[in-house]
């Protein structure tokens, strides 16, 4: 009775005119979830013509909640979001680099693309919305994860439907500080990528290197840019197959993973990070993470020790939909008070 009371109450809340200005600002946990601040549009208009897309979603849309996990770092040279709630990416898709503008007004999204990839990344515009996904095979059961899931009606799990833009910088985060991966990405993308076509988003919107452009980075640069040599050479060893890399992505979320981890230095953790942004993946659940199984552990059962055995089975009753749980849980922001001092930060680029 009380949580039936304390969800209405959430709810009015949320429903409420007022609601908007008293929304939590994010914290680092519910970024890594995949919150991004995207202001309301206001029906700005494009600042040049490109080929458009119109699309009504059936249900409510939150641009930042949904592409928020695309997006490597505040830097991130790859997306933008924009004053004018609108939110830029530039991708390399397998018919060229393109740039994609999305904006939601009124119900309606307006996507723009420029580009050789232009039509492919608006051919894919409900899916990278969440038009694949089915949150109704969702089912909360604990108060954390159910004030989650009312508080953020919407949310869509992804479908990029692209591999090695999400493989790269995840393997940048392998084992390193979230600053050190995303200055990484920031460093080599601007030296070794190219500029997003169109108007780009005021001209400072990057596409990722192409597989060949990666293989040919001499070792200096690596090391410039703060990448060991242990993540540069797994990164090599992915584009050299980059062909059967992206073949993954016509492949169910598990037999994919698979795929990846075939390559050595790609595990569980780098894999899983990938298909929950190509595949959508709603089971995915990152493990051999340093945080993820102490913050489930303490939001689900108080247990800030937790290790993956411990989170898996506390995610158990949400077999099918383990990476939305974990998700939530990261939205909710209810973590551990740090009791250790922070991972140190280093840069191999200053040696």
């Amino acid at each position: 009775m009380c949580r039936l009371v304390s969800l209405a109450i959430l709810d009015t809340f949320r429903n409420s005119p007022v609601a908007g200005r008293f929304a939590p600002r994010p914290t680092r946990t519910t970024v890594r979830g995949g919150e991004v601040v995207v202001p309301a549009a206001r029906g700005a208009a494009p600042v040049a013509s490109g080929r458009v897309r119109r699309w009504v979603p059936q249900w409510p849309l939150d641009l930042g909640l949904v592409l928020g996990p695309l997006r490597r770092g505040p830097g991130d040279p790859t997306f933008r979001a924009l004053p004018d709630g609108s939110v830029w990416r530039a991708s390399l898709t397998p018919v060229g680099p393109g740039t994609l503008r999305v904006a939601a007004v009124g119900g309606e999204v307006r996507g723009e693309a420029w580009g050789p990839g232009a039509e492919w990344l608006l051919d894919r515009l409900p899916a990278m919305l969440g038009a694949d996904d089915d949150p109704a095979a969702f089912t909360p059961r604990h108060r954390v994860v159910a004030g989650a899931w009312h508080r953020r009606p919407g949310l869509r799990l992804t479908r990029t439907g692209l591999v090695l833009e999400s493989l790269i910088p995840s393997v940048l985060e392998q084992k390193v500080t979230t600053d050190e991966a995303y200055r990484a990405w920031r460093s080599l993308v601007r030296k070794f990528g190219e500029p997003a076509p169109g108007p780009a988003a005021g001209g400072r919107l990057w596409v990722m290197p192409a597989p060949r452009t990666w293989a040919l980075i001499p070792s200096w640069e690596w090391h410039r840019a703060g990448v060991d040599n242990k993540r540069a050479s797994t990164i090599l060893r992915a584009v050299r197959v980059a062909g059967r890399m992206e073949e993954a992505v016509r492949m169910e979320a598990g037999a994919a993973q698979a795929r990846l981890e075939v390559v050595p230095g790609i595990g569980p953790w780098t894999s899983a990070e990938v298909v929950q942004r190509s595949h959508g993946a709603a089971d995915a659940v990152t493990v051999g993470d340093l945080h993820l199984p102490g913050i489930v552990g303490w939001a689900l059962a108080g247990d800030r020790d937790a290790d993956d055995s411990v989170m898996l089975e506390l995610l158990e009753p949400y077999a099918g939909q383990r990476h939305r749980a974990a998700r939530l849980i990261l939205l909710s922001g209810r973590v551990p008070a740090r009791r250790a001092p922070r991972m140190p930060r280093g840069d191999i680029g200053r040696l």
